[in-house]
């Protein structure tokens, strides 16, 4: 029997085993088992596919994937925000192939992935899915671009996405798990973990470990736990656009937010737009900042003054220290401190080290040796 067998005879056989406590070992097992098969499938695809593909050279400060069934609307929606030139047609499949296009947007360049159009088993590798998809892994935010008339598709294209490992708006379980030489498997926990430590225990043996330490945080389900201990899963946001709003009556736009609840998703935070007219762009763009976590930095250069056309775009969070490795150059190795005026500062020109958090709008002066 065949991968593609045993992956379709695992999938039954959870379908057909109640869930219960006296279950639950035994559907960890199998889960287990599935997951490690369609790793191993996934491995065996991309080495018999002959370099084949979608690969896309990554550029600029953030990398935004559009994805969408055929004829959403999504190459028209690229060319609209950015220089791309992406053949546009009525019909399904006008995209053969991944056309990216760059956004320029406060000082940052963003690019955008126009994806081919998913076809349902994509996740399988129908229509190429895998290449495809492989491409959407790489990207810093995930768009998932709807039809007014198919919302149903938010669905359907959130369970390819799941298909090759891609966690949308999740955070990662915590569970760490190391190998030791002997006495078998140990189980410790923080919170209230439902699951019984037999359940963990199989899942982990089925995974190839003996003799490990597995410590879990939370309160994680099968899928999660599996997730957490697998090395293969992304995480990354998402935001929901409905393009081609011009094309409906306005009496439908209350039955069309009624069946994005009905999919989960809210429409207070749903963006409505018109590629072809250009409605509803730039809330798009100011979501699209606001979930990569993009902030601007000033540098203030000697002799020349404070430089607010070119900011240094880095990410929320991000310190002095991660600001001067994007730099580049000699400056990380002359660093001597930094003066910092803006809303992470306490004062105008406070003098601050590597581990200083910057925010957006910060002007930093890097003081260097010569």
């Amino acid at each position: 029997m065949g991968l593609e067998e045993d992956i379709e005879s695992l999938e039954e056989e959870i379908a057909n085993t109640p869930y219960n406590k006296s279950t639950e070992a035994h559907i960890g097992r199998l889960k287990a088992k599935l997951a490690d098969k369609k790793e191993q499938l996934e491995k065996q695809q991309s080495g018999g596919s002959g370099g084949g593909g979608y690969a896309v050279e990554q550029h600029g400060d953030a990398t935004v994937a559009l994805v969408g069934f055929p004829s959403v609307g999504k190459s028209s929606l690229i060319n609209a925000m950015t220089n791309a030139d992406s053949e546009v047609g009525a019909y399904e499949f006008t995209t053969l192939d991944v056309n990216p296009g760059m956004l320029e947007y406060r000082g940052a360049n963003i690019q955008l992935l126009d994806v081919p159009g998913l076809i349902e088993g994509a996740a399988g590798g129908r229509g190429g899915g895998k290449e495809i998809l492989s491409v959407i892994r790489g990207a810093d935010l995930v768009i998932i671009v709807l039809s007014p008339f198919e919302i149903e598709q938010y669905d359907r294209l959130s369970e390819e996405l799941y298909g090759v490992n891609i966690r949308v708006d999740e955070e990662p379980p915590s569970v760490t798990v190391r190998r030791k030489g002997k006495d078998g498997i140990d189980v410790n926990t923080s919170g209230d973990l439902e699951l019984d430590h037999d359940t963990v225990k199989e899942i982990l043996r089925e995974r190839g470990f003996i003799n490990a330490n597995v410590t879990i945080r939370g309160n994680p389900s099968v899928d999660k736990l599996i997730d957490g201990i697998m090395d293969n899963r992304v995480y990354m946001p998402s935001l929901v656009a409905v393009n081609k709003v011009d094309l409906i009556d306005p009496s439908y736009a209350e039955t069309m937010k009624e069946n994005l609840r009905e999919h989960g998703v809210d429409p207070e935070e749903t963006i409505f737009l018109s590629a072809e007219k250009e409605k509803g762009l730039e809330s798009l763009k100011e979501q699209m900042w606001e979930e990569l976590g993009l902030i601007r930095i000033y540098m203030d250069k000697p002799g020349r003054g404070v430089d607010y056309e070119e900011p240094l775009i880095i990410r929320e969070g991000e310190t002095v220290d991660d600001a001067l490795r994007k730099l580049g150059g000699t400056l990380d190795e002359r660093f001597r401190f930094a003066r910092v005026t803006g809303p992470s500062a306490k004062h105008d020109e406070q003098q601050v080290g590597r581990d200083h958090e910057l925010k957006d709008e910060d002007i930093l002066r890097v003081v260097a040796r010569r």
